[in-house]
């Protein structure tokens, strides 16, 4: 079953066991993936699917810290909430080992040698670790790696 599928079938779920919340971020998850394939045009695949995903945590996370520092704890919990929920349609994360495996496998294959070719490491990691590993966290490792190299 696709991921666009499975999402769909949660949809139908919430709908009958009346989970106002959840049914509420999956409808906001569904918007997201329809007006996607509507501005490019095609029928997104599950990499895509992950992708819109991926962003859609980023800005819950980052929500979360800001509506946590203003002292909106309702508003805060609202995003766990709704993080959680996008959390259970990415697949397994990688281990730390297996990061850094990635990072020496895509700095060889690149043959990156400071920190001019970030650029070309990330583009090699981003297709093997999109909704596997914080993307973020990846940057800083190849930053740390290139500039000590």
């Amino acid at each position: 079953m696709n991921l666009k599928t499975r999402i769909n079938d949660d949809v139908r779920s919430a709908m009958r066991a009346r989970e106002a919340k959840t049914l509420s971020a999956l409808r906001l998850l569904l918007a997201a993936i329809k007006q996607r394939e509507v501005d490019e045009r095609i029928e997104l695949d599950d990499a895509a699917v992950l992708a819109v995903i991926d962003k859609m945590l980023k800005q819950r996370r980052d929500s979360i810290s800001q509506f946590a520092a203003a002292g909106r704890n309702d508003l805060a919990d609202a995003e766990r909430f709704e993080a959680d929920l996008l959390c259970g349609y990415l697949p397994a994360g990688l281990s730390a080992e297996e990061v850094a495996a990635a990072l020496v496998d895509a700095i060889t294959e690149t043959g990156a040698t400071g920190p001019g070719d970030i650029g070309r490491v990330m583009s090699a990691l981003r297709p093997r670790l999109a909704g596997r590993a914080d993307m973020s966290e990846v940057a800083r490792l190849v930053k740390t790696r290139l500039a000590g190299a």
